[in-house]
């Protein structure tokens, strides 16, 4: 999810356990420890990550059919003792994974099911202060689409952040107490967090607006006769770099601002032929972006809209189903008129589109699953 303005700113049950941050000290100096302050040594630490793995793989899982949404019990009821999760969590997890049973439900009569996942969970850092740690892990899953037909994708993957919050009891046992999202987006397919975008200070009326996409199936065909870009490179682009950023550009990831997902695409769209315009940054008429330097049009949702529809380089489909690749969808979540988040699909099949994106990182996420997921937000689909 990219902001606007300012520096701105998605097999089976069992997962494969990374502890990447085995090695990582605790960082002691962030709070005074005392006396009776419980440790957190590398073995505390790699159990932090295997219960953070159960509890992503048991929210992915509740989207698989037969996954262990339907078993009787799932991973997390098999932590106790030195870490686990607290009485509320545990309520609050039971809750999630019943919303994501209802959202599969959803996604299948959007005519999208998975068959399989696999989600691997990777400790970053985790900070002490007192009896309080604070664990920062990233979570990559890829689902298995059910009914993959011809050549549409077999997989979907993304990779979301998160933070976990362990507080120690009487005994010095860690109860997971919190989970946080820390992606700007929180538009992986597991998570129910509410978006959170960074708006534009205004949103001027007298800027170029586009029209809303309708979300219906089985639109009116709008094929894609341009020359003009090299679509196929667009793709291929967003592709390789949807969880690999590319260093020749800056990274506006986990900032605070917004989010990577416009700059991302506007990478995309330059490797495809997208030409720069140079000039000052605050001017929505200009577009330009490298390692040292780039117009808000280059990294911002709405700036980019209004420059992508001032230059006349995209012109408004009437349906989200219409898009081909190379082309771009934005969302407005909240209706609010600010639109909040861009991503550019990078396959199709079967008249569904994909989109690949960032914040958070995600691969070919079909469009129905968005709209079965967000069916109340407002849609803008751009031909390239």
């Amino acid at each position: 999810m990219s902001g606007t303005r300012r520096r701105v700113t998605i097999v089976g049950a069992a997962a494969t356990s990374v502890v990447a941050g085995v090695a990582l000290l605790p960082n002691w100096s962030a709070g005074a420890a005392v006396s009776d302050d419980p440790t957190v040594d590398a073995r505390t630490r790699a159990t932090f990550q295997r219960l953070a793995d159960a509890v992503f793989t048991d929210r992915t899982n509740a989207l698989v059919d037969g996954g262990q949404a339907d078993a009787d019990k799932p991973l997390t009821d098999g932590f106790s003792g030195d870490v686990a999760l607290s009485s509320g969590t545990a309520r609050t997890e039971d809750a999630t994974r019943s919303a994501l049973g209802q959202r599969k439900k959803k996604l299948a009569k959007a005519g999208e099911t998975y068959r399989g996942a696999a989600t691997t969970v990777t400790l970053n850092a985790t900070r002490v202060t007192g009896r309080t740690a604070k664990a920062e892990v990233t979570e990559t899953t890829t689902l298995t689409y059910a009914r993959a037909r011809g050549d549409a994708p077999k997989t979907t993957g993304f990779q979301a952040r998160h933070e976990l919050t362990f507080k120690a009891d009487r005994r010095g046992d860690w109860r997971l107490t919190g989970i946080r999202d820390t992606d700007q987006g929180g538009l992986a397919v597991n998570t129910l967090s509410k978006p959170a975008p960074v708006k534009a200070a205004t949103t001027a009326d007298t800027m170029p607006n586009a029209p809303r996409a309708a979300t219906t199936r089985n639109p009116a065909a709008a094929p894609k006769t341009g020359t003009t870009y090299d679509y196929k490179a667009m793709a291929a682009y967003a592709e390789k770099h949807w969880n690999a950023y590319n260093k020749d550009y800056p990274d506006f990831s986990g900032r605070g601002a917004g989010g990577d997902c416009t700059n991302f695409v506007s990478q995309s769209l330059k490797a495809g032929g997208w030409k720069h315009v140079p000039g000052y940054v605050y001017d929505y008429t200009r577009w330009f972006g490298n390692a040292d330097i780039q117009s808000h049009s280059f990294i911002g949702v709405n700036e980019w809209s209004w420059f992508a529809q001032n230059s006349k380089r995209t012109k408004p489909l009437a349906n989200v189903f219409q898009l081909e690749v190379g082309d771009v969808l934005q969302v407005d979540f909240d209706k609010d008129g600010s639109k909040d988040h861009t991503m550019i699909v990078t396959y199709k099949s079967g008249g569904v589109p994909y989109v690949t994106y960032h914040s958070n990182n995600t691969l070919r996420r079909s469009v129905a699953s968005l709209v079965a997921s967000y069916p109340n937000a407002y849609y803008y689909a751009y031909r390239t």
